[in-house]
């Protein structure tokens, strides 16, 4: 780990955003002003992962990050088959057609494994799980640090037993996908400050907090809890290099959307965003069925995005998403660094 973090100058972290938002560029900008960006593995092909981290290594020569989902086994499909149903009417309004059948999906891990072992970066890290004891001690030995998203202490202790190098301690409070190591568990509702505290006390490992960490004294905060680092997402989602969509932005910072909820209603997995119609319609009938519940609603939120349909799209935010600025990644990250320093941070 001393390898990494010795070279960052910010302890500032662009969290993995699968789906889009974290790019080449986004993460090669905040390497640039000393922090440490990730790539996001996540629906991509390993194919398509090795051309993002080319593309990395052509912007920037600073160290960079690779997340990965761990992938689960099949749900129940009679709770799919039954959502499938309940959806019908928003396919027919958005003149698509939903997927009768949805063949299992391990985002292909086991090819994603071996091209970062032929094919080494400098921080691998996992969500939704861990990786098996082999592969984990495989990429050890290629000289990948090694971090695990966590959000309880029991997730936490199995990290560090696993024998992983640094937690990523996600926080209620956190955009997108809760990093749960099961899709059907209940996401805890500790916050962030006081589950860094607890995890701390757990293991002796570094933390990166993350969840809801939008202006400088919140990041002065988390240092001050036991944080090395800290992990943002959500104020990225506006910057120059975000691959998020126009309207996906304005969102963030329209007033219309003022209230963030956990949902499973988009993928079957609890994700944090914005609240809107599809959510409210939704969100009690929806199964804990990850990926099937993801590929089912792709349609519909592929159609809602082009038509701009901000009550059909998942508009992932963490509860901090109206302080999210536009400009520049590098100066957003030295800027926040700055309020974090005037905080007290150190």
């Amino acid at each position: 780990m001393a390898a990494v973090w010795g070279r960052l100058a910010v302890p500032v972290v662009a969290a993995p955003m699968a789906g889009g938002a974290s790019t080449p560029a986004l993460v090669a900008a905040v390497a640039g002003a000393g922090g440490l960006g990730f790539l996001a593995a996540g629906y991509l092909t390993a194919e398509g992962m090795a051309e993002q981290v080319l593309r990395v290594r052509e912007l920037s020569d600073r160290p960079f990050g690779m997340n990965l989902f761990v992938p689960a086994g099949p749900s129940d499909p009679a709770a799919v088959a039954a959502y499938r149903e309940r959806l019908r009417p928003e396919a027919e309004r958005f003149g698509v057609e939903l997927p009768e059948r949805i063949a299992p999906d391990r985002d292909d891990w086991d090819a994603k494994i071996e091209a970062l072992l032929a094919d080494p970066v400098p921080v691998v890290s996992y969500t939704f799980g861990l990786p098996s004891a082999a592969e984990a001690a495989a990429l050890r030995a290629v000289g990948s640090v090694q971090v695990g998203t966590v959000t309880s202490v029991e997730e936490a202790r199995a990290a560090a037993e696993s024998g992983l190098d640094v937690l990523a301690v996600q926080g209620p409070e956190a955009g997108g996908h809760r990093a749960t190591h099961r899709a059907d568990a209940r996401p805890g509702e500790t916050p962030l400050l006081e589950l860094l505290a607890q995890v701390g006390k757990e293991t002796g490992l570094p933390l990166i907090a993350a969840g809801g960490l939008g202006d400088g004294a919140a990041i002065a905060a988390a240092l001050a809890a036991g944080a090395a680092a800290v992990q943002l997402g959500t104020a990225f989602l506006r910057s120059d290099e975000s691959g998020a969509g126009a309207a996906y932005r304005a969102a963030l910072v329209d007033e219309r959307f003022a209230e963030t909820v956990v949902t499973r209603a988009f993928t079957g997995r609890p994700a944090r965003g914005l609240r809107n119609a599809f959510i409210d319609r939704h969100e009690p009938y929806a199964p804990a069925a990850y990926p099937e519940v993801h590929h089912l609603t792709r349609p519909l939120r592929a159609a809602a995005t082009a038509r701009a349909d901000l009550d059909g799209m998942h508009l992932w935010a963490g509860t901090a998403h109206a302080l999210a600025r536009s400009g520049p990644a590098a100066q957003l990250t030295r800027e926040l660094w700055a309020a974090a320093r005037e905080a007290g941070a150190r």
